[in-house]
């Protein structure tokens, strides 16, 4: 099935980013605890960056340079969220969210696995100075998650794949809301104007037809710069721009193939052996070959070719750029009592414990009451060890804890670094904890992963 075949070509491509995602955090951690890397990995983050034309920066915020972190942040992971845009647009298209049956129960469990974590950090830190950073352990990894289901192979049923994945695209639609709610300030109106503006155009695009990649490349930067200049996180705009993006290609699937059919036509057997060898084509050859090549174009619509196309380029440089710059835990000056106390134990907890009960609670409460059946290949055991997966929350839990620790203070400073390990050791002992019960309870012999 179509739906199948996304489903596992997106499941191979998190999988494999998450091996690049671990490769990442590891050279982090080593990196900043060297002593003749330390100075170069903390310092190597504060010089600025620039992309000018006369007096203005497209990488400036608030009329002063971006630094090379508020760059990572700002800039390469708005180019991660306008992925997770297309994708999410994708899903409610034609994917498992497009069907409200197939989607409510990774929706319930999302939820679940939302709002249980934020409601435990929230007891947890009550009245102290960390409480504002509740969101953190709400966010699922989808590249940590899928690399552990990948290292079980075949043995994993391509439901329970299915249902990971897509309740980490619910989470990652939580996550959004939570950073457009939470962490916008200081709006300039007049700016948010001119995004709107810009997004109208770009909707108006779509709905006319217009096919062209640059047109929504040129006019989202733009968006994204009144985004970061307006007191809204600039990430936002790549979701937005994002589901602008049209998802109907100009020739329909018939149309395309016709067109192949007659230009291949063309082409006289008799030409067959001559053809074979490294020769210069004639002008109708050069033609015909051209119009098949405009035709594939036509055929795949931008949202797909742009989903497609950023895929490699989040899951192997993007993300890993992130979790290097964000990861990186300095343990000199730290001691085994800051896991049981402070912001790290909540955020563990939070993680492992919240990200359980909510994910598993909820989609029990769901299947039982007959909503929404129980993922095909899947039992009780093998969807409680899913929800531990569900824990590892690593990439977008780094993200909105520098939101809400970030900002040079030294009481910040340390909350941050606090918290970064706090998401390292529960994402960590999620996933080997839901690798374990999974290891016993799947089947020995690989499963069939449909046609």
């Amino acid at each position: 099935m179509s739906v199948f075949y996304t489903a596992r070509k997106t499941i191979k491509n998190y999988a494999n980013g998450g091996n690049v995602l671990i490769f990442a955090t590891a050279l982090a951690l080593l990196v900043v605890n060297l002593p003749f890397t330390r100075d170069f990995y903390n310092g190597l983050w504060e010089h600025e960056i620039a992309l000018q034309v006369g007096n203005f920066n497209l990488f400036s915020h608030q009329g002063h340079p971006m630094s090379i972190m508020a760059f990572i942040n700002d800039a390469l992971m708005a180019l991660f969220f306008f992925s997770v845009g297309l994708e999410i647009k994708r899903e409610v298209l034609v994917g498992e969210l497009s069907s409200f049956r197939n989607a409510l129960l990774p929706i319930v469990g999302a939820i679940g696995g939302m709002a249980v974590p934020v409601l435990i950090y929230w007891l947890m830190s009550a009245g102290t100075p960390y409480q504002g950073g509740a969101a953190i352990p709400m966010a699922t990894d989808i590249a940590f998650s899928l690399g552990v289901l990948a290292m079980l192979g075949n043995r994993v049923p391509i439901g329970l794949k299915v249902f990971l994945t897509t309740l980490a695209v619910v989470d990652d639609i939580g996550g959004i809301l939570v950073i457009a709610i939470f962490y916008s300030s200081h709006i300039e109106y007049m700016l948010l104007l001119y995004a709107a503006i810009a997004l109208v155009v770009l909707y108006i695009g779509g709905k006319i037809g217009i096919q062209s990649k640059l047109f929504y490349i040129i006019i989202g930067a733009g968006v994204w710069f009144c985004f970061l200049n307006a007191g809204i996180h600039p990430t936002i705009a790549g979701v937005l721009v994002a589901f602008c993006v049209p998802a109907t290609p100009v020739y329909a699937p018939k149309k395309y193939v016709q067109n192949i059919r007659k230009n291949i036509g063309y082409f006289a057997h008799e030409d067959d052996d001559r053809l074979n060898s490294r020769t210069i084509l004639n002008k109708d050859q050069l033609n015909w070959l051209k119009e098949i090549e405009s035709s594939s174009d036509k055929v795949i619509s931008p949202l797909q070719d742009m989903e497609d196309t950023l895929h490699p380029l989040v899951n192997y440089l993007i993300v890993p750029i992130f979790a290097f710059a964000n990861a990186g835990i300095y343990f000199g000056d730290m001691s085994v009592g800051q896991l049981f106390h402070g912001i790290a134990p909540a955020i563990i907890v939070s993680l492992i414990g919240g990200k359980f009960l909510g994910i598993f609670l909820f989609s029990s409460i769901a299947i039982l009451l007959k909503w929404a059946p129980m993922p095909e290949g899947t039992n009780w055991a093998r969807l409680a060890s899913v929800s531990l997966l569900g824990g590892i929350g690593f990439t977008v839990s780094l993200f909105i804890a520098n939101l809400s620790f970030g900002g040079g203070d030294p009481i910040l400073s340390q909350l941050l670094n606090d918290s970064k390990l706090g998401i390292l050791v529960g994402s960590l002992l999620a996933g080997i904890l839901g690798w374990a019960i999974l290891h016993v309870t799947l089947p020995k012999t690989p499963q069939d992963q449909g046609e």
